[in-house]
């Protein structure tokens, strides 16, 4: 297969993530949205629930914006799921920034890149533990068998 990210880092979080966070203050959206498809994500700790915004949803191929993280990594690349879900695991324990990339299933086999920014704040006394994160969809599908191009 081609070249998968799956990157955590451990934050020394002061105070949970504020609203907006993610808002592209001193960036250029248009430039952003030329080249990919990009959409804010949130998931509860307590309930095991991830929102996904209305792009992300279709792009992912599910049918509600609302799923649990089994649903989620039955959307990716087979063998890229175990990885991915070892690193939101990783995520919910502890106060982290992550990233990954891999693949979805998308129209007539073809497969489609989804890229996966996101933080955490594990639950502890003062917070119930959430995560949110960005999909990055870039605006082209891989031909079906196609792989990713290796770094030599």
């Amino acid at each position: 297969m081609g070249v998968s990210l799956f990157k955590i880092a451990k934050a020394n979080f002061s105070a949970p993530f504020a609203p907006g966070s993610l808002e592209f203050q001193a960036h250029d959206p248009d430039l952003l949205s030329q080249f990919c498809v990009s959409e804010g994500w949130a998931g509860d700790l307590s309930s095991g629930i991830i929102k996904l915004g209305q792009w992300s949803t279709m792009l992912h191929g599910l049918s509600s914006s609302e799923c649990g993280l089994l649903s989620l990594m039955h959307c990716y690349d087979l063998h890229d799921r175990a990885r991915i879900l070892d690193l939101f695991e990783q995520a919910a324990a502890t106060h982290s920034c992550f990233c990954y990339s891999t693949t979805t299933l998308a129209t007539g086999g073809h497969r489609r890149p989804v890229f996966c920014v996101g933080e955490s704040v594990a639950a502890d006394k003062q917070h119930a533990g959430s995560m949110v994160g960005v999909f990055l969809f870039p605006r082209f599908k891989l031909d079906p068998g196609s792989q990713l191009a290796t770094r030599q």
